[in-house]
């Protein structure tokens, strides 16, 4: 069941990110669930380097930001990747 979740709210964190950077149009549900899925690892990575520690196994709303701010990261350097700059 823990995987339902994390698929079903990754792709959530994953388009909400995309809206952010603007990268709506060329992402699919398959890259928001991979972009969510991955945020959340480096949005949790984040967190414990500034002290908001958030686990796997319980839900909270500093840990969704975290999630999104992780994702977000992620398309950042993606676009830097593609493109040269930051959208």
């Amino acid at each position: 069941m823990g995987w339902i979740i994390a698929i079903i709210v990754g792709g959530i964190i994953g388009w909400l990110a995309s809206l952010v950077m603007n990268r709506d149009a060329s992402m699919g549900i398959f890259w928001n669930i991979i972009v969510g899925i991955i945020g959340s690892f480096i949005g949790g990575f984040i967190g414990s380097l500034i002290g908001i520690g958030a686990t796997l196994t319980t839900f909270s709303v500093p840990g969704l930001l975290m999630s999104l701010l992780g994702a977000i990261v992620l398309l950042g350097i993606a676009n830097m990747v593609q493109r040269g700059r930051v959208r």
